[in-house]
This record gives C-alpha cells, sequence and structure tokens, in this order.
C-alpha cells in the first residue's frame, strides 16, 4: 500500500489528505498549527504537529520512507520552497508542491519538485471552459465536502428574482451561474432557442422555469436545497 505524507493542513491540505484516506491509502498528515492537525485527528493514519522546516524532525517522523509526499502550504511562498529543498534532501520518492503562480512554480520545479500544481488556477480554469462549453458540468468536487453542482431550479423559486430567493441566507450556497434557453429569431425570420449562460448573476436576476442553477457549497447544503 502506497504511503502518502501531506505537509499543510489548510483546505487544499485537508481535502488532499481526506480523499487519500477515503481511497484506502496510508496518510502522514503534518502542520505546524495544532488546531489543523486536531482537524484530522482520527482521519489520517498519524497527525503530526511538526515544523516541516526541521529536517532531523521530519526524518524521526518516517517522512523520508514515504512513497509520495504533498507540499500543500498555501501561506508562505518562502516556506513551500524551503520545505521542498528538505525533502529533496531527505530524499523522499516523490514531491508534489502546490504553487501560487507561474514562478513559484518555476521555482519549485527547480529545486526538486517532481510535480507542480495549481489548484487555484486550473479550477478557475475548468470552471471558465465548463461555462463556455454548450453543456456546462454537473459536478466538480472541490473537497469531499463541497463542490460546484449544476441542478434544475426548484419549482418554489420560479418568478421571484435571485434576491428574493434568498438562497445564500437561507441553504448557504452561492449561484455563480444561471443556464437557461432563450428565444432568439434566425435570419430566416424563424423563432429558435439558444443556451444562454448569465455569469454572477445578480439580485435582480429573475428566476424563471426551466433555469438550471450552477451552485457553489457544501453539498449537505445543496441538498437541502433540491430536496434530495
Amino acid at each position: 500500500m502506497k504511503q502518502f505524507g501531506v505537509i499543510g493542513l489548510g483546505r487544499f491540505g485537508r481535502s488532499v489528505a481526506n480523499a487519500l484516506v477515503e481511497r484506502g491509502f496510508e496518510v502522514l498528515a503534518i502542520d505546524r498549527d495544532e488546531r489543523c492537525v486536531k482537524d484530522l485527528e482520527g482521519k489520517a493514519t498519524v497527525s503530526l504537529v511538526l515544523n516541516a522546516l526541521d529536517e532531523k524532525a521530519l526524518r524521526d517522523a518516517g517522512v523520508a520512507d514515504l512513497d509520495c509526499v504533498i507540499v500543500a502550504i498555501g501561506d508562505s511562498i518562502e516556506d513551500s520552497i524551503m520545505v521542498t529543498m528538505v525533502l529533496k534532501s531527505l530524499g523522499v520518492k516523490y514531491i508534489v508542491a502546490k504553487a501560487q503562480d507561474d514562478l513559484h512554480g518555476k521555482i519549485l520545479a527547480r529545486i526538486g519538485a517532481d510535480r507542480v500544481i495549481y489548484p487555484e488556477r486550473d479550477m478557475g480554469i475548468r470552471l471558465a471552459e465548463s461555462l463556455a462549453a454548450p453543456k456546462i458540468f454537473d459536478v466538480i468536487e472541490l473537497s469531499t465536502t463541497h463542490g460546484i453542482v449544476e441542478t434544475p431550479l426548484p419549482k418554489r423559486f420560479v418568478g421571484k428574482t435571485l434576491g428574493e430567493a434568498k438562497l445564500r441566507e437561507k441553504y448557504h450556497v452561492s449561484v455563480i451561474a444561471i443556464k437557461r434557453k432563450a428565444p432568439y429569431m434566425t435570419k430566416e425570420g424563424t423563432p429558435e432557442l439558444k443556451e444562454e449562460v448569465i455569469i454572477a448573476p445578480g439580485a435582480d436576476d429573475e428566476l424563471i422555469e426551466g433555469d438550471v442553477l450552477v451552485i457553489l457549497g457544501a453539498y449537505t447544503d445543496i441538498d437541502k436545497l433540491t430536496g434530495k
């Protein structure tokens, strides 16, 4: 069984650790913040409060023996670079490092990261491509608990504006787009329907029958909204 390490337990790091555990892998989760580590107690195989810049501490924790270590530090470019260097010095087999921008990514690759990832940028690209495509996505998973979901407009909201529906206040979700069929006249003068996407709709946008909502939120809250 492959053994993974995750260093940096912010939103992205926790999401990666949880996903690996759910897939049956052993996970060593590390962060210098005790509160972040406590969030994964009982989930990750081992959770440690540790300064990842301390090479001896990482060696004693068995990090050098792991098959792959993910550097998920998001609040300090300097720390992510230094930790990657420490892991390379330890001889970690495969290092995946999260980058904030292209320059950060180039530095990580140059100092030894085997793979550099850009979660925020890649998610933005995927979202833009999906919204521009004729068919919007059904689900984009952001974590094990949150995602972007396409769902038909529940009938109880038909005829209301987005502000009147109060989806954020009542269900704690955000509508990031509305997909609908809009009528138009062809060059031949015949009526047709074409797909229209309203990105970042405002409170005054009316919800009409047949709309499809693109919603960002917790799956449990989205289920409450859709009545599942």
